[in-house]
């Protein structure tokens, strides 16, 4: 019997520390045991009238700010991408916002032409400018919709993608067209749009809307979600597969780049992703940054912006039960180093440009740099402000 025992001890210690070990680098890179530092945080103020922002997009050449908001409230209750599926929590306040600095005002954006019986839930969003007409903007939306039918803890959100056109300085957004696919656009959580209005490509960050397999993912850590591809001519189709934890995408500078990236929620990694043929995506390297990621942006120089999830674990357990708990915030810059090869050093700098226990950015889950004007600013899904740093 002591035999039987001592074997099943050793049978479960062995399963446990193979499972600390697959679990390690992950558990690292969302936060556990890492110490905070105040960096970037001298010449810093908050603007508490924008709450609830999932994203930030930078207008460069007026250095004014698009923001997907929500409510704090409906933030909490309906929240696909982390399985909060209360519908009945469902803002029906959500809103693109326009932030200018220099004037310090907001402007909410209405939508017109839009009809949406199972409501709008912003989460990632890109603004693109139109290469016909710079004063023409396309705004690309991803609204986590309601289920026409069943139990939404049970079938997940009815999530599309949104494309609106609006005019610089309007106030209206005009909705043009919808991309609804449920077999390729299944859990979208961030998008890149095109300039001309027709066609994006977004990030899926669960292969399942709901179930015992998705809840399964935090421990297996599966390699199954994917960027896909919608055209309003030809249809929806995936890009790329075999992902870990998607999350933000990005565009390289300029209209010409094909190079995409695409943030690691979990693992703390940015995937570089070339265009390929038919609008496919193929992969070229990963990016160790040591964060869980969550968007991402691209400055004017170039620079590929963070906003890195320092604290996972408190981010979903404390910040999504009371939004005002300090969640410590991270914002990285990644440069490419063009003077060093592989064989002569590390092929991108990964520098930590802000950092904060979460007094004055708390579990941001955007941060975009306008490096024209020296600003950094941040927000975040379940944030009670905007934070905006003099660099």
């Amino acid at each position: 019997m002591g035999h039987v025992f001592r074997s099943t001890a050793v049978l479960v210690l062995a399963i446990l520390a193979a499972g600390y070990i697959h679990l390690k680098p992950y558990l690292a890179a969302m936060g556990i045991g890492r110490s905070i530092e105040s960096i970037g945080t001298g010449n810093c103020s908050i603007v508490p009238d924008l709450q609830a922002c999932e994203k930030i997009v930078l207008h460069q050449p007026s250095g004014l700010l698009y923001l997907a908001c929500s409510t704090l409230r409906s933030r909490l209750q309906w929240m696909p991408a982390i399985s909060r599926l209360d519908a009945s929590g469902m803002s029906d306040d959500d809103h693109v916002a326009v932030y200018d600095y220099e004037a310090n005002s907001i402007t909410r954006l209405s939508f017109t032409g839009l009809s949406s019986p199972s409501g709008i839930s912003l989460h990632g969003m890109d603004v693109v400018i139109s290469t016909q007409e710079p004063s023409t903007l396309y705004v690309y939306l991803v609204n986590h919709r309601k289920p026409a039918s069943g139990d939404p803890s049970r079938v997940g959100a009815d999530s599309v993608i949104e494309v609106f056109e609006t005019r610089f300085g309007d106030s209206e957004l005009r909705h043009i067209r919808t991309f609804d696919d449920p077999a390729v656009i299944i859990t979208p959580n961030d998008v890149v749009g095109s300039p001309d209005g027709k066609s994006a490509y977004f990030t899926n960050d669960h292969a399942q809307k709901a179930g015992l397999k998705r809840d399964l993912g935090v421990l297996i850590q599966p390699y199954d979600t994917s960027v896909g591809f919608c055209h309003a001519d030809y249809g929806c189709k995936f890009a790329y597969r075999g992902l870990h934890a998607s999350n933000g995408i990005v565009k390289g500078l300029g209209h010409d780049n094909d190079t995409y990236y695409v943030a690691d929620s979990m693992l703390g990694e940015i995937t570089v992703l070339k265009g390929g043929p038919d609008h496919t995506l193929l992969f070229t390297e990963v990016i160790k940054t040591g964060f869980a990621a969550d968007n991402l942006a691209i400055d004017s120089n170039g620079a590929l912006w963070v906003a890195g999830l320092t604290d996972v674990f408190g981010f979903i357990t404390r910040k999504f039960e009371d939004p005002s708990a300090h969640v410590s915030s991270t914002g990285l810059r990644v440069t490419a180093n063009n003077d060093l090869g592989p064989a002569y050093g590390q092929r991108y700098s990964v520098d930590k440009v802000f950092e904060d226990s979460g007094r004055l950015a708390s579990g941001i889950t955007t941060v975009v740099y306008d490096s024209q004007r020296e600003r950094l600013f941040m927000h975040g899904v379940v944030s009670t402000h905007l934070t905006v740093c003099k660099l």
